[in-house]
């Protein structure tokens, strides 16, 4: 069973979508099994992170921007993608460095994340953009 989620992004940064996960396999009526989640882009990724506290967000987000600065950054000269804008060729090398699917077991109907744990699309451009994340029950 394949489902596919729209997740709209306004610049870099962490987005939640556990709930609209959870509400898609609530519709297939399965009780056990496994969601895989893979997202259809080369300069984001996916990640199951800490979802109570915004500054874990907030860290993650300034962490990868100091590890991978834009190619304005002088320590970033060598890098030869720059057309496609500063943060372009630093995106792709986030999304190199973190996952792009995540597989979480079901049980019980839910997800078997942890009790501060949520599904996160980790946007690496600036602008905004329409991401896919495509799920696969079973």
């Amino acid at each position: 069973m394949a489902g596919l989620f729209e997740i709209p992004t306004k610049g870099q940064g962490l987005y939640e979508f556990t709930p609209q996960v959870q509400g898609w396999l609530r519709g297939q009526g399965t009780d056990e099994g496994l969601v895989t989640l893979f997202v259809r882009h080369t300069s984001c990724s996916l990640l199951i992170q800490e979802n109570a506290d915004p500054e874990v967000q907030t860290d993650l987000r300034n962490f990868f921007h100091r590890l991978v600065p834009p190619t304005t950054d002088p320590s970033m000269s060598y890098l030869t993608h720059t057309y496609e804008g500063p943060d372009d060729m630093p995106a792709h090398i986030k999304a190199a460095m973190m996952p792009v699917s995540l597989s979480i077991p079901v049980t019980n109907g839910r997800l078997a994340l942890g009790t501060w744990q949520g599904i996160y699309l980790f946007e690496h451009r600036n602008a905004s953009h329409q991401r896919q994340v495509v799920a696969h029950l079973s």
